[in-house]
């Protein structure tokens, strides 16, 4: 049965910035007959739907990084390029954007496969409508967090893109907890020296404590005080 739009507003959106429309779920599928239904299903929810007959008709449009939550429903066995062929183009492109496979009995074994190379998820056919959108709009919400997330890493790597070198050797020692006397023996500098970018540094990136610091320090990247 196809969910009728009366019901669609229960679905659970990824973050209140975007609406339906703006989430685009991409189909990659040889069978016209399967796209069509895919389309007249996810339309029923809102999303923007994208049909593509081919992987390498999809490779034509995609791009990174995604500005948009989105995700892609690949069918496993294709004429020309397969499912999992086109995954590790992806992944060699740098295109990271969650991926549902869509898959057939037999190939269960190959989409548990898949989902150890990054695959978010896999659907088996014949599709049950309520997986489907279920299955698409927890992918959504991952694009969406992922999106934000990178938003907040380039928002605070900017902010540390203010401080001048010898700032930024500073707080790098100063996130990871060492006082002022033992980084003024590091950088063979003064204390005083050190005291004072410590506080320019603080006062230009907004925080107050070297607790503060460090989490920006980590929110730009992750591995930044190893």
């Amino acid at each position: 049965t196809r969910m009728p739009k009366a019901c669609a507003s229960h679905f659970p959106y990824p973050a209140m910035n975007y609406q339906p429309e703006a989430c685009v779920v991409h189909v990659v599928d040889d069978d016209p007959g399967l796209r069509r239904s895919l389309r007249f299903l996810l339309d029923s929810v809102g999303w923007t739907v994208q049909l593509h007959a081919s992987a390498e008709e999809f490779l034509d449009v995609v791009a990174a990084p995604q500005t948009q939550p989105c995700c892609l429903l690949l069918d496993i066995r294709m004429p020309s390029m397969s499912g999992l062929e086109l995954q590790q183009v992806l992944r060699g492109r740098g295109i990271d954007l969650p991926i549902l496979f869509m898959t057939g009995h037999a190939d269960v074994s190959v989409a548990v496969q898949a989902m150890k190379s990054g695959a978010l998820d896999f659907i088996e056919k014949p599709f049950n409508d309520q997986k489907v959108l279920d299955a698409v709009a927890a992918a959504i919400r991952h694009s969406a967090e992922a999106i934000e997330e990178a938003g907040r890493r380039h928002a605070a790597g900017a902010m540390l893109a203010l401080l001048s070198p010898r700032e930024q050797e500073v707080a790098q020692l100063v996130a990871q907890g060492r006082p002022n006397k033992q980084i003024a023996v590091s950088l063979n500098i003064s204390e005083k020296t050190v005291h004072i970018h410590r506080q320019h540094g603080m006062e230009k990136v907004g925080v107050s404590s070297a607790a503060e610091l460090a989490r920006l320090m980590l929110r730009a990247n992750p591995a930044a005080l190893d």
